[in-house]
């Protein structure tokens, strides 16, 4: 994002997507065929009006993102499903393939990683070399990203602090990950229990996943950056790594483009439910960087570990998760304990959500997370059978831009 922007003049968003095959569901490495297909050559990024695509690491997944900032997030839901149809088509017409949403693949073995053979390759063969992707906290998962504009340090100060914050609560909407490998995981979003240990060989590349306060640029490096860099020297004697998206967190600053990455949030069934959670965290984020210094003081004496224990509790229970009344307190001015779908109806009371987004939040906060009504559809039938069916109307809720229902 251009470093000119200041806070929520602008929104970067990315959201990946894995390629399957159509009869089976099984993930088809297929994204650099798809990329040659379409652009008549082999690229890593492709290019198309408002939308780009472009690939991370894993060969079966496609990333789609703004083609820069967007100013506004309405209508945003409506391109990225444009792109998916186009991309549905080919796959279709060329390699009996299809998109599908969610955050991680319900039966994928991550052995079958087949990794991007295209640009930054030197990149994620040291990545590989370190810490093996071959598991599912690298090779199967499928996430949302919000990029967050900010101009100086006190934007960044004040940013940053708001997103720290509403973190932990943030998987009571998104989570999309009950099943790994045929099985029930234990987690709502077992994504992000994967993510937060894929590179566990060097504890501050993610740290506690929510990220530790900070107060400037320069604070930034001294408390993440270099740390960080310090441990994975070794490893990395000709300096690929050492550069600031080697960092983990659950946000990120990204001063290479002046924005902090949001990166918690799971791909869901569809383009009209990502970008309804996209509107839910960034309004509740504008909400708490305009607090005033009293209440942003407040929210700045909750600790990383407090947090990030929070955090545990929302990624394995999901939006029954039950909040403590010193923390609901400081996000809703109740002062009671309360379940996390709670907290978010009383969140969004205050926040102006376009109709799109409305509607979708409304199936969300009243049938569950994407996560509770895949468990719900499954019922006590976990076999292949059973998945295979549910998965594939969260397919064709993909192609159709619809939430999923049950």
């Amino acid at each position: 994002m251009a470093g000119s922007l200041s806070l929520f003049e602008g929104f970067g968003i990315e959201i990946e997507y894995m390629i399957v095959d159509a009869a089976t569901l099984n993930v088809r490495p297929l994204c650099d065929k798809l990329f040659t297909e379409v652009h008549g050559e082999f690229v890593d990024e492709i290019e198309r009006g408002p939308i780009a695509w472009s690939n991370e690491l894993a060969c079966h997944l496609v990333e789609l993102k703004t083609n820069g900032p967007a100013p506004k997030l309405e209508g945003v839901h409506a391109a990225f499903a444009n792109d998916v149809r186009f991309i549905n088509n080919v796959l279709k017409t060329k390699f009996d393939a299809h998109l599908l949403g969610t955050g991680m693949h319900p039966w994928m073995d991550p052995n079958e990683l087949t990794m991007w053979p295209g640009g930054q390759n030197e990149i994620y063969e040291a990545y590989d070399r370190i810490f093996s992707c071959k598991g599912h906290g690298w090779a199967n998962l499928q996430s949302v990203h919000i990029n967050l504009p900010f101009a100086n340090d006190d934007e960044l100060a004040r940013l940053h602090a708001a997103i720290r914050f509403v973190l932990p609560i943030i998987p009571a909407l998104s989570s999309s990950t009950p099943i790994v490998e045929g099985r029930r995981s234990g987690w709502l979003d077992y994504r992000m229990e994967v993510y937060r240990h894929n590179a566990k060989r060097i504890p501050s590349i993610a740290g506690h996943i929510v990220p530790e306060d900070i107060q400037s640029k320069a604070d930034y490096e001294q408390q993440i950056f270099r740390p960080m860099w310090r441990e994975i020297a070794p490893h990395d004697p000709l300096k690929i790594m050492q550069e600031e998206w080697l960092n983990s967190r659950g946000a990120i600053a990204r001063f290479d483009r002046n924005a902090i990455e949001i990166r918690v949030v799971d791909c869901q069934e569809a383009p009209r439910a990502d970008l309804a959670i996209v509107e839910a965290v960034v309004g509740i984020v504008r909400r708490f960087v305009d607090s005033d210094a009293a209440t942003r003081a407040a929210r700045k004496g909750w600790t990383t570990l407090a947090l990030a224990d929070l955090f545990l509790q929302v990624i394995q229970d999901g939006e029954a998760a039950l909040l403590p009344a010193d923390y609901v307190g400081l996000l809703t001015g109740q002062t009671r304990t309360l379940s996390a779908a709670d907290v978010w109806s009383l969140l969004l009371e205050g926040v102006t959500l376009t109709a799109p987004a409305q509607a979708a939040l409304g199936i969300i906060l009243k049938q569950g997370t994407l996560a509770r009504r895949i468990l719900r559809a499954v019922h006590d039938d976990i076999g292949r059978g059973a998945l295979a069916r549910v998965y594939g109307k969260l397919g064709e809720c993909l192609q159709a831009n619809e939430l999923f229902v049950g």
